[in-house]
């Protein structure tokens, strides 16, 4: 007969089963944390806390005068803003962003540092900024009004139906840009014209980013150009990439969604599989 002694108090470990990283979620220009509904339901559902801040004045109703103030507001305001948010949060954290947003969750990384990323149809930073007519069509509205680079702004419908809301329904397009809220003018400068605006907030340190990444993006956006999500992920030094065939740069409703989500999903369960737990006592037994 074998005898086996028992394990030590350091042996037996009352273990309570590591959660996944939160994921901090950061919308937009012009939008909302609203962006992120659906896909934060299905991540919730899965068993993956998630957070949306709102970017300073964005909370604003969409039929209201902007603030006076917003129009100041920097990208250095918009990154400091995130890093606090995310200070508040228990250890390292996913930081996950669309379009300016896939800039903020960047620059967030390289600064504070992450568990993960994940780019949605990111806007491109001073290393992966690609040439392109039809951000310049898209904007062109909003950079010709006099003294826009100091002022709020806000897209007009036509041009954010061609430009950021191809390949969507009327239905679904027409609700969406109803819900655009105003925006900081600085910060469109500084992502915009950053040969003349200088802001050093516009580089991010990318041997910073050596975290697990994910991006994704439409093959038809016309804001944020697949180009700048292809220059990013040669960027990234651990990165899963995907494009996504007739979408363009709104990927938040219908089938588009739902793809978008499963790809996260599947990305997450990859490098931060959910806890799945009961409720009862989990021993782990070490030192044999």
């Amino acid at each position: 007969m074998t005898l086996v002694a028992p394990p030590t108090p350091t042996d037996a470990l009352l273990a309570v089963p590591m959660a996944p990283p939160p994921i901090v979620l950061i919308h937009g220009m012009w939008a909302t944390p609203a962006t992120f509904d659906g896909l934060r339901r299905r991540l919730e559902t899965a068993g993956y806390t998630t957070h949306a801040p709102t970017l300073p004045f964005h909370d604003r109703d969409p039929l209201a005068p902007p603030a006076t103030e917003l129009g100041s507001l920097s990208l250095e305001d918009y990154i400091a803003f995130i890093v606090a948010e995310i200070a508040r949060l228990p250890g390292p954290v996913i930081v996950a962003g669309h379009s300016m947003g896939g800039f903020l969750a960047q620059a967030v990384a390289a600064r504070t540092g992450a568990a993960g990323l994940m780019l949605f149809a990111p806007a491109a930073t001073a290393a992966t900024t690609v040439p392109a007519l039809a951000p310049v069509r898209t904007m062109a509205g909003v950079v010709t009004k006099n003294g826009w680079w100091h002022r709020p702004t806000r897209i007009a419908a036509g041009p954010a139906r061609w430009g950021i809301y191809n390949e969507v329904p009327g239905d679904v397009a027409t609700a969406e840009i109803a819900a655009l809220v105003w925006d900081s003018g600085r910060v469109l400068y500084e992502m915009a014209l950053p040969f003349l605006a200088k802001s050093t907030a516009f580089t991010v340190d990318y041997a910073r980013l050596t975290m697990p990444a994910l991006v994704i993006v439409g093959e038809r956006d016309r804001i944020t150009p697949a180009g700048i999500a292809r220059a990013t992920a040669r960027r990234l030094a651990a990165v899963d990439y995907h494009e996504l065939p007739r979408t363009g740069h709104w990927l938040w409703w219908g089938a588009v969604e739902e793809t978008v989500g499963t790809i996260a999903l599947d990305w997450l369960g990859t490098h931060f599989p959910p806890t799945k737990w009961d409720g009862g006592e989990l021993v782990v037994h070490s030192g044999v």
